[in-house]
């Protein structure tokens, strides 16, 4: 007969203040109940009647947003499965710009689905192939689904067509408006090969006062702020960019000069004043027409520069300027002096217009066609477009801006892949129809999970339709779109979030559209975080660094007060 080896209870494994949670009700379970806790905070955010929240970060700023980029990315989840997931998410904004929320919805809902399978007793093991199962066919239906491209030849009706569902999920009603303007802003710098569009070079300027209606496409750079000195317009001329102060040295160290007569005092700054005339003269005999500063420019230096005809621009954001060197063809230099050929820009246009009574500045190289132009001049012609936003707050300013920035990133995305797939929720219920026909043909243990995953899918349209109609009406509209996607050549059927007849609709016929590179990151990404997630059996936290939060008193601190 063997013996018993007694088990000891102390066993000191992990130091003082370590965290140790492992098995299916310690570990899995509280992980799959964190996620789902993340997953409905932004749930009902989903699609064009998702509702706002009002977020307030750790240094107090204010957001109103329906934006789940912007909403996981100020609140701090701290538990660390719900992090993974909102690392998925974060992929996802990364790689397209677009459906982060998607991401959030459904690797909640997969966790959700998972919870049932594994209280009933199934290993966690199998509930992850299933899923792994579920996403290779729901991937590879995906790519039959798509049932237009856009055309070879961009115009801003096709483009603004394509971006609309993605804007309408953020600012319903002003879709219109805001695909037009990002549109136009992305048709004006499309480089001669489309796969090499840069986000960047859509810029958003926003000025507070006015309405929706009075934005409009600048082509160039738009700063919000005008020159610095008199000189307000220069055409054709050479920049030059610094990033340190145009003004008088300041000395490290204070010192006391003996000033014993009037001709020593009218003496004592002229030597310095001659010194910054003979820079600034050097600099306007190297060809320079317009100086654009990333620190403080001096009133003496703004008076020098006055006189020989330099325009100044400050600018204080160092991305800005990094933006604008692009677009000059400049190098940004760290002393004050008469930049080398090589390190000097061009602009073709540097002027002042006024916006809605706000006087604002253009930097802009002219394009073909445009009168002025002249391929021989210096410099790339790096384009730029910016929109420039007119709204009553700057709240609404935000949101209208985190808008355009989605429908940039479509664009970016569909000049990579043109193709289209059926949106408002009908893409994943044909998805969901056929992963559950896939598997019902399985055998095993791992096609309860597979139909789990088809179920999942129900989210997306399940979502849009409690969002827009409420919950008792939205499973009524799932039902309804179940029997048409049953029926034949019904693929196309999704949610109609105006329920004009019985709130559903043929998303071909309405021309609404999702981008397929977006649907299928976003499928791929839900999927390894909630694999991810299922896969963690136990969580060891150790102790915090640092020594104990004690809150701060009020008052003064020193003691000796």
């Amino acid at each position: 007969m063997a013996l018993k080896v007694p088990k000891s209870n102390n066993l000191q494994l992990f130091k003082e203040g370590y965290k140790h949670l492992q098995g299916l009700d310690d570990a899995v379970l509280r992980n799959i109940q964190a996620v789902n806790e993340l997953s409905d905070t932004v749930r009902t955010s989903f699609g064009p009647n998702g509702r706002n929240k009002l977020i307030i970060n750790h240094l107090g700023r204010l957001f109103v947003t329906s934006d789940a980029a912007t909403i996981i990315r100020e609140l701090e989840v701290v538990h660390p499965a719900a992090k993974l997931v909102v690392m998925a998410s974060q992929a996802q904004e990364a790689e397209m710009g677009d459906a982060t929320n998607m991401v959030l919805i459904l690797a909640g809902e997969l966790l959700k689905r998972a919870e049932h399978l594994l209280i009933m007793g199934l290993h966690p093991s199998e509930v992850m192939k299933g899923y792994e199962l579920g996403s290779l066919k729901a991937l590879e239906e995906l790519e039959k689904l798509s049932t237009f491209s856009l055309p070879k030849d961009l115009t801003p009706a096709s483009l603004a067509l394509a971006l609309k569902p993605a804007i309408a999920s953020k600012q319903y009603g002003s879709e219109d408006l805001l695909a037009d303007l990002v549109a136009e802003a992305a048709l004006s710098v499309m480089p001669a090969n489309p796969k090499s569009f840069n986000v960047d070079n859509v810029r958003v300027v926003k000025i507070m006062g006015g309405s929706l209606a009075s934005s409009r496409v600048v082509q160039g750079m738009v700063f919000g702020r005008e020159p610095e000195g008199s000189i307000k317009k220069v055409l054709r001329g050479k920049v030059a960019v610094f990033t340190c102060p145009l003004d008088i040295a300041q000395t490290e160290t204070k010192g006391t000069v003996l000033i014993k007569n009037a001709d020593e005092m009218l003496n004592f700054t002229s030597g310095e004043e001659k010194h910054m005339e003979s820079i600034f003269k050097e600099i306007g005999d190297a060809g320079v027409k317009v100086i654009v500063a990333g620190a403080t420019v001096g009133e003496l230096a703004l008076h020098y520069l006055n006189r020989l005809g330099i325009a100044v621009l400050k600018i204080q954001s160092k991305f800005e300027l990094r933006r604008l060197c692009r677009v000059v063809s400049a190098t940004p230099l760290a002393r004050v002096g008469a930049p080398t050929p090589e390190e000097a820009g061009f602009v073709d246009v540097f002027e002042t217009i006024e916006i809605g009574g706000d006087r604002v500045t253009v930097v802009r190289q002219l394009v073909p066609g445009e009168e002025g132009y002249d391929a021989n001049s210096p410099g790339e012609k790096t384009k730029t477009a910016t929109i420039v936003l007119r709204g009553a707050t700057s709240n609404r300013l935000d949101d209208l801006e985190r808008a355009i920035d989605d429908g940039v990133n479509v664009i970016k995305s569909l000049m990579k892949d043109p193709r289209l797939v059926p949106g408002a929720g009908a893409t994943e219920l044909e998805l969901a129809k056929r992963v559950d026909t896939y598997g019902r043909g399985l055998k095993g243990l791992s096609q309860h999970s597979v139909k789990l995953f088809s179920a999942a899918l129900e989210v997306v349209p399940r979502t849009l339709a409690e969002n827009a109609l409420g919950g008792a009406e939205g499973n009524e509209v799932l039902s309804r779109l179940w029997a048409k996607h049953d029926q034949k050549g019904g693929e196309a059927y999704g949610v109609d979030v105006e329920a004009e007849t019985d709130g559903t609709l043929d998303a071909s016929e309405h021309k609404i559209y999702d981008s397929i590179a977006a649907k299928k990151w976003a499928i791929k990404l839900a999927t390894e975080a909630a694999i991810s997630v299922l896969s963690v059996d136990s969580i060891i936290m150790s102790k915090a660094a640092g020594g104990p939060k004690v809150p701060q008193q009020a008052g003064n601190w020193d003691e000796d007060d």
